[in-house]
């Protein structure tokens, strides 16, 4: 069985691609995001704030993610990002690498001696 930190580790390689399939689903907020993956992952990974923000700067950075101030009437004023049409195809992108993978990894596990 694998061990909470190898898992840790294959899900932050995939960081960006998750980040960007949260924001395909509507503009979000860093707080929401990190409980989103917390949520989704039944509590399986929870990612940390200083990976979700140099992320999301990355993502920024290549043009995959906007960023905007909400107008907050009460509580503090929250920065939130939209996925870019880029952004979209770089998640379609990034899903269609991740099945490829996924694919050779499973028939390079094959212990069962099943279809190759």
């Amino acid at each position: 069985m694998a061990t909470r930190d190898a898992v840790s580790d294959l899900i932050r390689g995939n960081i960006d691609s998750i980040i960007l399939r949260i924001l395909s689903r509507g503009d979000s907020y860093g707080y929401e995001i990190l409980k989103e993956v917390a949520e989704t992952s039944q509590g399986a990974y929870e990612m940390k704030e200083p990976s979700l923000y140099t992320s999301l700067k990355r993502l920024e950075s290549q043009g995959f993610v906007t960023s905007y101030w909400g107008d907050e009437t009460q509580g503090a004023r929250r920065k939130y990002y939209r996925v870019t049409e880029a952004g979209a195809h770089e998640l379609h992108e990034a899903i269609e690498r991740w099945v490829r993978v996924r694919n050779i990894i499973d028939r390079l596990l094959n212990q069962d001696g099943g279809d190759r």
